[in-house]
């Protein structure tokens, strides 16, 4: 291959700094692992707390022709009503999105002090002695009911509990456990300890390089979670930019588009309805944007369909 040939292929800025002699930083090998239909990467839209938002997404992805593969909610499936429940359900079936819910409660709205105390919100989602277990398990057997078939977890205890009850046929065997961000790995022996308990997809830190996410890919294919956006409180990382960069060493991965500088929405409810709309329909211009400067860098890297196999689309 000639070295203009060499060159058409790059980038422009790939172009520019190799015309003035730059070498980036090494970048990893790409992962040999995939999603169940081939697919590099899926998109997330979290913070989606009840049915207007999902709606909302829906209506918004629809609009920019933009493919959202997952929805999932921070407030927890026990402050919603059996309905809500069943109408997220629908709208996710309807439209081969996953829907998943945080299993609650936990323990930074427990009578306890320390998930509030300086010192504590590695706590936070915590559960918090035995009868918060006892009622996060039926918090799933209730959201499970209505047809939910995605939850986040943030408790290794609660997380190889759920696993063992599925296993025993007490929990539907397509349900997919998303493990947290409140208790994302730092390093590859930590998040393949999460896939022995019983993990489906594990969240990690939105900081990760990509040395450290190739790290992780050397144990593991399991999917990872990754903010390419987060939210102020878990750091205000802006970087959907760069997923042609991240996508091929972190694949499978489900990109997550949080928002930064918007207001926290946990527990959300109707007094928040309004701001929990428009931030998500923010989310997924945001997601948009990724797309294009995807599409840009790398338009071979393949992203999953809606109701892919392997996604937790409800079954109401």
């Amino acid at each position: 291959m000639s070295t203009d040939i060499a060159e058409q292929k790059m980038s422009d800025g790939e172009h520019v700094l190799h015309r003035l002699g730059i070498t980036p930083e090494a970048v990893p090998a790409p992962s040999s692992h995939r999603f169940p239909d081939g697919a590099h990467f899926r998109i997330e839209i979290p913070s989606i707390e009840g049915p207007g938002a999902l709606a909302a997404v829906v209506d918004e992805s629809e609009q920019r022709h933009t493919v959202v593969n997952r929805v999932s909610q921070g407030s927890g499936a026990m402050l919603l009503t059996r309905r809500e429940l069943a109408e997220m359900a629908r709208i996710g079936h309807d439209e081969g999105i996953e829907v998943s819910l945080f299993v609650g409660p936990r323990d930074e709205w427990d009578v306890g002090a320390s998930a509030r105390s300086s010192d504590g919100p590695g706590f936070a989602g915590r559960i918090r002695g035995a009868r918060q277990l006892r009622y996060a398990i039926e918090d799933v057997h209730r959201a499970s009911e209505a047809g939910i078939r995605s939850f986040l977890v943030a408790d290794t205890g609660l997380l190889e509990t759920l696993a063992e009850s599925q296993r025993h046929g007490e929990i539907p065997s397509d349900t997919v456990w998303k493990v947290s961000a409140y208790m994302a790995p730092t390093n590859p022996q930590s998040f393949a300890q999460l896939e022995r308990l019983g993990a489906s997809t594990i969240n990690v830190p939105s900081d990760m390089t990509l040395g450290q996410l190739g790290e992780i890919r050397s144990v593991s294919g399991l999917p990872i979670d990754l903010y390419v956006e987060s939210p102020d409180g878990a750091g205000g990382v802006v970087r959907g930019h760069e997923i042609a960069d991240i996508v091929p060493v972190a694949a499978p991965i489900y990109t997550k588009f949080g928002l930064r500088n918007s207001r926290p929405l946990y527990p959300s409810g109707m007094h928040l309805e309004a701001d929990v709309v428009a931030i998500a329909r923010e989310k997924v211009r945001r997601a948009t944007v990724a797309l294009e400067w995807l599409e840009r860098s790398r338009a071979d890297l393949v992203q999953s369909a809606p109701g892919a196999k392997g996604l937790g689309v409800p079954a109401p």
